[in-house]
């Protein structure tokens, strides 16, 4: 099952080698075309990253109003999430995408007859019965990487086993005076002040310094708020710790990939980083623009129905105003006689008292 998992893998590093004819450049190419392969995937890995990157003012705010309430803040956060567009795990799950990877490029590279030479176990036995004829011992060494010991062996008496079985290969693991097959941590054991014991003491150094630049370059392209940086510090140390400790208990040939991958991913982080950060300012612009249209609409509409309501109301005929009603004449007027206000009565007659002549 294994095999079947790593056919496409080592098919790839194989046609690799076999165009550059060095191991260590098939590796390099082998990282970057697995890169350019994945890139479809990371371009929107990133673009959901860079977008929760440009969020976290937001969700402070969040974390601060509910700061006593996980629950309400944890709800509030998804329905952010949820107006925004955003898929928190796209951005995580296809980031961690490498490290799985590592896993297929390992049985290849310590594995290299029966995975990158895509022998059987019948003819690995026949090269192996071949190469103890000629004094090879299968004892000596990590029995975990029998199958590294023998392709060397095969490499070193190449003429005389190169017609042992088809498809067997000799393959060199020297890249830069570094044999890509040891393991750094053997270097520790009887070291020399020679290049391949300090460069391959260099390989899971390097390969953890550039994971260190690779965080960091990442943290930066994505946006993050300082706080976020902060919080996201303790994963940027623990990385590297990983990345220095695998590579230097693995086949230097994975602390080479490693390396590189780490590498070609920072350039694609920065670049891409740029990319989504320029584009996306674009569309808040575009959206500001928009809800700034539609507010004008909203405003114009309003004037024209009270235009349309005053121009109405114009039309509809004026209401008389009402008639002063006649003041009725109280009692105590129509009863007053000088100071008297009820001196007439209902038979008053007003020379009733002037003399008679």
């Amino acid at each position: 099952m294994g095999k079947i998992i790593t056919l496409p893998f080592a098919a790839l590093l194989r046609w690799m080698y076999t165009l550059t004819g060095s191991y260590g450049v098939a590796i390099i190419m082998f990282s970057l075309i697995l890169k350019l392969i994945l890139l479809p995937f990371q371009m929107k890995s990133k673009r959901s990253m860079v977008r929760m990157g440009r969020l976290s003012s937001k969700q402070a705010e969040l974390q601060k109003q509910y700061a006593k309430n996980q629950q309400k803040y944890q709800e509030e956060l998804a329905k952010l999430y949820q107006e925004e567009g955003i898929n928190p795990m796209s951005g995580c799950l296809w980031s961690l995408l490498p490290m799985f990877l590592l896993l297929p490029l390992y049985q290849i590279v310590y594995r290299p007859i029966t995975h990158f030479m895509g022998l059987s176990e019948e003819a690995m036995e026949t090269v192996r019965v071949a190469a103890e004829a000629l004094g090879y011992d299968a004892s000596v060494g990590n029995v975990a990487y029998a199958q590294v010991s023998l392709t060397e062996f095969v490499s070193n008496h190449w003429d005389s086993l190169k017609d042992t079985v088809d498809g067997l290969m000799n393959i060199n693991f020297n890249f830069l005076g570094v044999n890509l097959s040891k393991i750094p941590s053997s270097a520790l054991s009887g070291f020399q002040f020679k290049w391949e014991f300090i460069a391959l003491l260099m390989v899971p150094v390097l390969a953890a310094g550039i994971q260190f630049l690779f965080s960091f370059v990442m943290s930066k392209s994505n946006g993050q708020s300082q706080e976020q940086q902060k919080s996201m510090m303790t994963m940027n140390i623990l990385m590297p710790l990983l990345s220095l400790w695998w590579c230097f208990s693995m086949p230097a040939a994975m602390g080479v990939y490693w390396f590189f991958n780490s590498f070609f991913a920072m350039i694609q982080e920065f670049f891409m980083g740029k990319f989504y950060t320029k584009k996306l300012d674009a569309e808040e612009e575009e959206r500001a623009a928009k809800r700034e249209a539609a507010r004008k609409l909203r405003m114009e509409e309003a004037r024209k129905r009270v235009a349309e309501q005053q121009a109405m109301e114009s039309k509809k005929p004026r209401k008389l105003p009402p008639k002063d009603k006649e003041k009725k004449i109280s009692t105590n007027e129509a009863g007053r006689v000088g100071e008297r206000p009820y001196a007439r009565g209902r038979s008053y007659q007003e020379d009733r008292y002037d003399e008679k002549e």
